[in-house]
C-alpha cells in the first residue's frame, strides 16, 4: 500500500520516483498503478482547487430529514443533480443525509435549501453555515488501521509477491 499511500500525498509524482522510493522498476510500478486504478482501489486523480478562489464563498452543512414514504434511490439521484452539493453522506441520526453544499453567496444558499425542500421525500432540512475551514480533504495515512490492529510481539512479517502490500503473520503457538 505504499504506492497509494504516495500518490495520495502527491498524484502527480512520475513512475520513476515512485519507482526509486519502493524499489521496483518504472513498468512494474506503471503495472500495480494501473490495476489499482482497475480494481477502483484508485478512484480518480483531482485537481485540489481553494472554492474561493472559484467564486464558492460560502461552505454549508445541510442535513436532510427524509420523509417516511420516501423513495431514498430517487432522493439520491435528484440530489446527486445538483452541482453545488459537494458531498453526500448517508448518516445516523435524525437527518438521513448530510450534505456538504459550496455556494457563492448566502442568497445562493437560500435558493439551494428552497430547491433542496421542493424533492419528492424531503420532509425537511437544517442547515449549518461553516464559519472557517481550520483543513479538510487532507489524506488520512493509510496505515492507520495498521497502528490500530498492530502486531503482538509474536508476529512475523511476511512478504507477499506485490512489494506494494505487506500481510503479518500470527504464531498462535507463541514459538
Amino acid at each position: 500500500m505504499r504506492l497509494v499511500e504516495m500518490l495520495r500525498h502527491n498524484a502527480r509524482v512520475s513512475f520513476a520516483e515512485l519507482a526509486r522510493q519502493v524499489g521496483l522498476s518504472p513498468p512494474a510500478v506503471h503495472e500495480r498503478v494501473t490495476k489499482l486504478e482497475q480494481s477502483r482501489v484508485i478512484r480518480a486523480y483531482r485537481a485540489d482547487v481553494a472554492p474561493e478562489a472559484i467564486g464558492l464563498d460560502i461552505t454549508a452543512l445541510v442535513g436532510i430529514v427524509q420523509s417516511a414514504r420516501a423513495d431514498e434511490t430517487a432522493l439520491v439521484g435528484t440530489v446527486e443533480e445538483f452541482c453545488e452539493v459537494d458531498a453526500c453522506y448517508f448518516v445516523a441520526g435524525e437527518e438521513s443525509f448530510m450534505l456538504k453544499v459550496r455556494v457563492a453567496t448566502v442568497a445562493d444558499l437560500e435558493r439551494l435549501i428552497v430547491r433542496l425542500t421542493k424533492i419528492p421525500g424531503v420532509e425537511r432540512t437544517r442547515t449549518t453555515i461553516v464559519l472557517s475551514t481550520k483543513w479538510e480533504g487532507r489524506p488520512q495515512p493509510s496505515s492507520r488501521r495498521e497502528a490500530h490492529d498492530a502486531p503482538s510481539a509474536d508476529a512475523h512479517d511476511v512478504p507477499s509477491t506485490d512489494p506494494a502490500m505487506h500481510f503479518t503473520v500470527v504464531d498462535p503457538s507463541g514459538a
